[in-house]
């Protein structure tokens, strides 16, 4: 998807960390309860510790609507979490996206074109009222609308085996999108196999399937990945199982199924920071999930040992476009009057993104 961010102006990009702290701090100071910083737990260390809130990307977005008297959200993330937040948000809330290039690469695998020629091919074979969508909340506003007005559910990585189950309860078959790894790894959970799921190639004819796969598949699976989670391999657990014996494994459930199967934990980035607050002094624990967030994770758990899973690091590429100059220069011109790099969902996606995100809450 198409972003474009203006270049900064040298003001910014010239600065010296002292001067963009100072900038930062005394425009958060003018702009006091009117502002919420929200802080995704990949960001990097220079950008968390701005943030009034962290967490997952749906919990901050419900903090951002709980949080009405700020009129300003500057969501330190990427594209769709801001979207979400907007979607949330009263209309006197303006959401606020550092950088516009900040996007996400699994998002981007599944735009509202595909998904509704994607349908069409699946309506033109088989009933497709027995067909229930569901997006993950790494998608865009448009597909959580889709799945609103088509009778599906938004769902998290938390949430997806119960959002999954919810839809088997209301049809024959799921699709699912756009991380085929999460919708395999739930599937698993449910007791599902390779045999039950299909996967869909959005550019091919027919997702590269013939009608009988379509008709048989319980769970249509989106080709799509996230791009850091893909880089933890079967061989980062063996390699760390045999320096580190009495070690745990947790990873996320973006990480492919073989990776998942050998993990001695696998949960969403949430339950990641509970295990690794509760686990033992003199843990040694290797995690699979963005490089900041552990080593976030590592030094606030000083008792325990707490490594990468991959010993090559994993940073969000996308997510990393969110730095101090832009925060500065967002953050400045918002104490100028100017509200810049605004994040706004048109009603009628909103109105049925709601709807769908509302479902997801009423499942789990």
């Amino acid at each position: 998807m198409l972003r474009l961010q203006a270049p900064l102006p040298d003001r910014y990009t010239l600065a010296s960390p002292d001067d963009l702290a100072s900038w930062i701090q005394a425009a958060k100071d003018v702009l006091g309860r009117r502002l919420l910083v929200l802080g995704h737990h990949y960001q990097r260390p220079e950008v968390i510790r701005w943030a009034d809130l962290r967490g997952d990307s749906f919990k901050l977005a419900q903090w951002a609507a709980e949080h009405d008297e700020a009129d300003t959200i500057v969501f330190c993330g990427v594209h769709f979490m801001a979207e979400a937040a907007d979607v949330l948000t009263a209309d006197h809330q303006h959401v606020i996206l550092p950088d516009l290039n900040a996007g996400c690469s699994m998002a981007d695998m599944a735009d509202i074109d595909q998904v509704e020629e994607a349908w069409e091919e699946i309506a033109a074979i088989t009933d497709i009222d027995r067909v229930v969508p569901i997006t993950y909340m790494n998608s865009s506003a448009a597909l959580k609308a889709f799945v609103g007005e088509h009778g599906g559910s938004v769902c998290t990585s938390s949430n997806a085996r119960a959002s999954l189950e919810w839809a088997f309860e209301r049809g024959d078959r799921v699709l699912f999108f756009p991380d085929q790894h999460l919708g395999r790894n739930t599937g698993y959970q449910m007791g599902y196999d390779e045999s039950n799921m299909r996967v869909w190639n959005p550019h091919r004819d027919l997702g590269g399937l013939d009608e009988r796969d379509v008709k048989e598949a319980k769970i249509l699976l989106w080709k799509g990945h996230c791009t850091v989670h893909q880089r933890f391999l079967p061989k980062h657990v063996e390699a760390f199982r045999a320096e580190h014996p009495g070690g745990e494994v947790i990873v996320h459930p973006e990480c492919m199924h073989e990776v998942a199967e050998l993990a001695d934990k696998v949960g969403s980035t949430e339950r990641i920071l509970e295990w690794v607050t509760a686990a033992p002094a003199g843990s040694t624990l290797a995690i699979g999930t963005e490089i900041h967030m552990v080593q976030r994770l590592a030094v606030e758990n000083p008792d325990k040992t707490v490594v990468s899973l991959d010993p090559l690091v994993c940073p969000c590429a996308t997510m990393f476009r969110i730095d101090e100059p832009h925060l500065a220069w967002c953050l400045e011109s918002l104490v100028d009057g100017h509200v810049v790099n605004q994040i706004a969902v048109d009603a009628h996606t909103t109105k049925w993104a709601r709807v769908a995100l509302e479902r997801m809450l009423e499942i789990t």
